[in-house]
């Protein structure tokens, strides 16, 4: 793992411990993504999305689900209840993971997490039935690895969701490298899969700009959580509208 790896774990392991002492941040984002007190979220999915989710990955009850960058296991947890199946949770935070098992053992659900990343999840080849990726493949680098990644996890015709956002323009030199390198139909066709579909979700987008609106007009004070929501707003609020919110899902052929 490079040294930037390694600081963007460091980093994020201190985000996820933040969250722990700050009920007003939780409090905040399930009011706009309208998520029972059960469901934890460290991305941007809104509650009536998961439906979407759990029928596009066409699970049954005793497969296997990875749960691609899972942070604090919310979203993966759900889904795994819905469809029966056995979840497999992957992030890069071990401060993550460890709320993930917590968070799990909580609810009285079963699920394994482990540290892993992006581009390698120390997973075996064709070891799980559907992946779910949740707001995270920007942060893969390269990301065209984290398509591949997916594609060798994934026994044959299982299927693989992903959300996210892509750049209107992806020349505009305004949005973040990161968005603007997103392509999801392209990754995914190149890494072998089929039957891709990229759909855009501007009622998502709609949510989170209220979200995004309201971080940015509090006093976080001391609340370290919450600070880092009020400055991610600020940012996110001068590009949001060269952005597309989108959901992906595709077959492994």
């Amino acid at each position: 793992m490079s040294t930037e790896s390694r600081l963007s774990a460091e980093y994020f392991d201190q985000w996820y411990a933040d969250m722990v002492t700050s009920p007003a941040k939780d409090e905040i984002q399930r009011r706009h993504l309208g998520l029972p007190a059960h469901v934890l979220s460290t991305s941007l999915l809104p509650w009536d999305a998961i439906a979407e989710i759990n029928a596009a990955l066409r699970l049954s009850a005793g497969q296997v689900l990875l749960d691609l960058a899972c942070g604090r296991g919310g979203y993966g947890l759900e889904v795994a209840h819905r469809s029966g199946a056995h979840l497999w949770g992957v992030d890069f935070s071990a401060e993550a993971v460890r709320q993930a098992r917590e968070y799990a053992r909580e609810l009285g659900r079963s699920g394994r997490f482990q540290v892993g990343d992006l581009t390698a999840t120390g997973l075996p080849e064709a070891s799980v039935n559907a992946v779910m990726c949740i707001d995270a493949v920007q942060f893969a680098d390269p990301s065209d690895a984290a398509y591949r990644e997916i594609r060798r996890v994934l026994s044959p015709g299982g299927r693989a969701v992903l959300t996210c956002w892509e750049p209107v323009d992806p020349q505009d030199a305004r949005l973040p490298d990161r968005l603007r390198a997103i392509d999801l139909r392209t990754g995914l066709t190149a890494a072998g899969f089929i039957d891709v579909v990229v759909d855009d979700r501007p009622d998502w987008q709609a949510v989170e700009h209220g979200l995004w609106l309201e971080a940015a007009g509090i006093d976080p004070g001391e609340d370290s959580a919450l600070r880092a929501l009020h400055e991610e707003a600020g940012r996110v609020l001068e590009f949001q509208t060269l952005s597309r919110r989108v959901m992906a899902s595709a077959t492994a052929g």
